[in-house]
């Protein structure tokens, strides 16, 4: 299960990680009290609230660009939301349907002196936690592994053991920070850690992960992605779902407990079983057609 950006930098926060200061807005209503509550002396960055990355390199569907702004004034912040809000915005990752913003985040600018790529998933291959780091913050994390995979740093963590103290600073240390700023890695690392663990997410994403010109390290962004099998123990985190952002048809068939995908084919698939059902789209696929779901 995904949430939005504002939603995980929230649970970011109760966990103790570093975030930005933020408000939102979900009606042009809102706009004047969201932006009033952010430092009149700073720059807010505006951004478009859907679930799919490559928001600020997007295109609206009336033609305005961009899915995140930074702006200098409460009167561009509010013009920005409006362009955004109630807009269909289309991203690499949404396809060309792309997703209406029903949710506008206004956040505190920071001051940046660099950015760094963080990230907590379950490594397949090992069946364990892995910690991945880069100091290639900002960018897309496939092209850094792809281009530069000497770039990239990787810890894994024992689920038993947890994550220990000298692992932690071993990212900090691959992060290449010191002083002030590699201890604020440290317990950052260590904190979200803890979040991902005790929340059974299957992956946290930070990018970027920031320091700042006075020595501060913040979590810029956030993705966070739910176990679906764990939800019956998280009943606050359940409460945070957004089905405006999930297939229609995938939000009933989960009502039913069925494992239900859309797909872009035309041959719809009622299978017995997973494994039966992926030799099934094989075979579809091998003589030519298009399967349209796995069911």
């Amino acid at each position: 299960m995904n949430i939005h950006e504002y939603q995980a930098k929230q649970l970011f926060a109760d966990a103790g990680v570093a975030v930005p200061n933020g408000t939102v807005a979900q009606s042009a209503e809102q706009f004047d009290q969201a932006i009033s509550a952010l430092p009149a002396d700073k720059s807010i960055v505006v951004k478009a609230q859907i679930h799919a990355g490559g928001r600020g390199k997007g295109t609206f569907k009336d033609g305005f660009q961009g899915g995140v702004h930074v702006v200098s004034t409460p009167e561009d912040a509010k013009a920005k939301a409006e362009a955004m809000l109630g807009n269909v915005l289309v991203t690499k990752q949404t396809g060309e349907a792309g997703k209406e913003v029903s949710t506008v985040y206004f956040n505190e600018a920071t001051d940046i002196e660099k950015e760094y790529y963080l990230a907590i998933l379950m490594d397949r291959a090992t069946s364990q936690p892995v910690i991945i780091a880069s100091t290639e913050g900002g960018m897309d994390i496939e092209e850094v592994a792809e281009q530069t995979p000497e770039k990239i740093l990787k810890v894994l963590i024992v689920p038993t053991l947890g994550i220990r103290p000298y692992q932690a600073r071993q990212v900090a240390f691959g992060l290449e920070l010191k002083g002030d700023s590699f201890k604020q890695c440290v317990k950052l690392v260590t904190k979200l850690y803890a979040f991902f663990w005790q929340k059974d997410c299957s992956q946290v994403e930070v990018n970027p992960l920031v320091t700042t010109p006075a020595g501060d390290v913040l979590a810029l962004d956030a993705k966070v992605n739910f176990d679906s099998n764990a939800l019956f123990r998280h009943p606050d985190v359940v409460e945070l779902r957004d089905l405006t952002e999930e297939d229609p048809k995938e939000v009933e068939a989960s009502k039913f407990d069925l494992n239900y995908i859309a797909l872009d084919g035309s041959v719809a698939c009622m299978v017995n079983g997973a494994g039966l059902a992926m030799a099934t789209m094989d075979i579809i696929k091998h003589y030519g057609g298009s399967p349209a779901n796995f069911l």
